[in-house]
């Protein structure tokens, strides 16, 4: 049997995708922040609603109209079990994020997003007690002490010699 050999992404067409998600990442964050504070909106699940809402219809689009990825099938209980568990997980996640908003400055939201690998590492240790390598702890370093800095914990005075 031959190994099925994909022909390599366009990089063009890959820098363009990852364009476009940083784009519209930085877009729907600000919007959120304008229609929560600035605007008065008071409804973050509605907002969450809407958004996960066009995220299910466009994913429908991308996969059984544009043919982007094949369609994939639920094959056990199990499995759906744990896609409703992330599912769930995702949803609140996304409604924190939208509630915080109200009251947190988009800047000091981003710091506390950029320490997820953090957490992440530490927390998968915790549950499957595997290490990550040693690289990438000390590459985890800078984030956190980035994070820390930008969100004011610790002042830095930078002057010129």
């Amino acid at each position: 049997m031959s190994a099925i050999k994909t022909p390599p992404p366009n990089k063009l067409f890959t820098f363009g995708l990852v364009s476009s998600w940083y784009s519209s990442n930085i877009g729907v964050l600000l919007l959120n922040k304008y229609l929560l504070t600035n605007y008065g909106f008071k409804y973050p699940i509605f907002l969450t609603m809407c958004h996960m809402s066009s995220c299910a219809l466009l994913s429908y689009i991308a996969i059984a109209w544009l043919k982007m990825v094949p369609l994939q099938v639920i094959r056990s209980r199990v499995q759906l079990v744990k896609i409703s568990a992330l599912s769930l997980i995702f949803c609140a996640s996304v409604v924190s994020g939208n509630v915080s908003l109200r009251y947190l400055p988009v800047s000091f939201n981003q710091a506390v997003g950029a320490t997820t690998p953090f957490f992440t590492a530490v927390f998968a240790y915790v549950m499957t007690l595997k290490m990550e390598t040693w690289l990438t702890y000390v590459t985890l370093v800078p984030v956190v002490t980035g994070v820390v800095i930008a969100s004011g914990a610790i002042s830095c005075h930078f002057n010129a010699l």
